[in-house]
């Protein structure tokens, strides 16, 4: 039974999670980042210099980087993945987004991650908050947890349904055809699919875990 343990222990340091964590259902689930390497993404904009790969870690350095975006489109999808930020940090993830290098909080969707307790933020908009669809969808507050320690986050979306998991709470549950008022601002609330994305914006902060399953068979390219 020790030895039995002791694998246990070590799967889920793999994958991530702490021994106490609760277990989720993983089946249908694919890396997005092989821990590795940058295959299976490509560089919009910015710096080479701002992206790397550190001990299984996607990390992002940000000033000025762009932003990574896979390789191919998804459209309805769950994804998950766990982010650490620094002091100051500003970053986001980017879902059906067009292989552009502006505005794709506009013409895509961003899920914000920020260091929103450094006093440099002081005064933001609650829309700007960790796990909110940036612009559009303010998300619960309390649940993002002290900067340098590791966050968990899940990402589903179906069709205009989207909605974000931190840290196991649901903080945003929204339809984006809820919206009129935002249509001609942001074009990214109708479009059905697009690229995934890691936006490198200010400060370092770390990915690991990068999975996803697709709720939709992927359209023909």
């Amino acid at each position: 039974m020790r030895h039995r343990a002791a694998v246990v222990l070590v799967v889920l340091a793999a994958a991530g999670l702490a021994p106490d964590a609760p277990r989720e259902d993983e089946t249908g689930f694919v890396p997005l980042f092989d821990g590795k390497t940058l295959s299976g993404w490509k560089r919009l904009g910015g710096k080479a210099e701002a992206w790397s790969v550190e001990n299984g870690m996607l990390v992002s350095v940000g000033e000025g980087g762009g932003w990574l975006g896979t390789e191919r489109t998804y459209g309805d999808f769950q994804m998950r993945f766990e982010f650490r930020m620094t002091p100051e940090s500003n970053s986001g993830i980017y879902l059906r987004a067009p292989a552009d290098v502006s505005h794709i909080s506009r013409t895509g969707l961003e899920i914000q991650l920020l260091d929103e307790t450094h006093p440099k933020y002081a005064g933001i908009k609650p829309w700007q908050l960790t796990g909110a669809i940036y612009h559009v969808a303010a998300p619960k507050p309390g649940h993002l947890k002290p900067t340098g320690e590791w966050n968990s986050m899940e990402i589903t979306a179906e069709g205009p349904h989207v909605t974000i998991r931190l840290n196991g709470a649901v903080v945003v549950d929204d339809r984006l055809d809820s919206h009129p008022e935002l249509a001609a601002e942001h074009p990214g609330l109708r479009r059905s699919d697009g690229l995934i994305g890691v936006q490198s914006h200010n400060g370092r902060v770390e990915f690991r875990g990068l999975r996803i399953k697709e709720l939709r068979p992927r359209r023909r390219e």
